[in-house]
């Protein structure tokens, strides 16, 4: 019996259309980025034009696409693909604002507070002790902790690295020095109780928890109005979160942890454009 590796006659790749929900000017913002970027390092024409390149990474990142399916296609290869993601992906990132900046141009907006709260992206589970760390008992699974800030009115302005599911918020604020920013900038901070202990300064407080019970202690009537205030107040980071996480990409990570903080910060960047425009 003769074996062959050449296709059947009848049989063809497939390609389809599909709806990308996204404006033509996010479309066009990443492809002047592109194109400021070959003008800089001098390169020549890519195989396709700055233009497509950038429909084809944001539906790689809108739609959580199989790099082989949109390089197939494309007529490209699924190589290429991939070094225009992470080349797009590093470029947008760079665009995302430091901490001390994007609090410094919110004090010159005028704004006086701003919301924090801490997040978990879900990744995939893998084998091994290393693995452990990212395991969140709080949400039962595995995951990447990031903290960020949002505006008043639920726009993200800054987003932390990546570290291990099993960070506590307070842990992640601590490490990035959120509250000596916060005083630099002369602004204010929303936050739940998981950021209690933050700031002990009773005098001149920074940051609003609210009131939590104890087993010798209980709330009074006007503390448990303050927490309703105080939660009304930071539910537009929720909203901020949740534009974020509409990208299907974040639906399951399976990125290693060093690349996703540009991920994040690059979708920040992307996420802004469309609810700012």
């Amino acid at each position: 019996m003769t074996k062959t590796q050449e296709p059947a006659e009848d049989t063809c790749p497939l390609v389809y259309q599909c709806r990308l929900p996204l404006s033509t000017s996010t479309v066009n913002h990443l492809a002047d980025v592109l194109r400021r970027r070959l003008k800089a390092i001098r390169s020549r024409l890519r195989i396709l034009p700055p233009g497509r390149i950038a429909l084809i990474v944001l539906a790689v990142l809108r739609y959580d696409q199989r790099l082989a399916d949109m390089a197939g296609g494309n007529n490209v290869s699924e190589t290429t693909v991939r070094r225009w993601r992470d080349e797009l992906i590093a470029l947008l990132a760079a665009q995302a604002p430091r901490l001390d900046r994007a609090l410094k141009k919110i004090a010159e907006r005028g704004g006086e507070v701003v919301l924090i709260d801490g997040t978990l992206i879900p990744t995939q589970r893998r084998t091994g002790r290393a693995d452990r760390r990212n395991y969140s008992g709080k949400h039962h699974h595995h995951g990447l902790h990031f903290l960020a800030l949002t505006f008043e009115r639920g726009h993200l302005i800054w987003i932390s690295a990546a570290r291990p599911g099993r960070t506590y918020d307070i842990s992640a604020a601590r490490h990035d020095h959120v509250l000596a920013h916060l005083r630099a900038a002369d602004l204010g901070a929303l936050a739940d109780l998981g950021f209690r202990g933050l700031d002990n300064d009773i005098r001149d407080p920074v940051i609003a928890i609210g009131f939590t019970a104890t087993r010798a202690r209980k709330i009074t009537p006007g503390q448990k109005d303050a927490n309703r205030v105080l939660a009304t107040g930071r539910a537009p980071a929720e909203h901020g979160f949740a534009h974020l996480k509409n990208w299907p990409t974040l639906t399951k990570l399976r990125t290693n942890p060093a690349r996703a903080a540009h991920l994040l910060r690059a979708l920040l960047v992307l996420t802004n454009l469309e609810v700012n425009r």
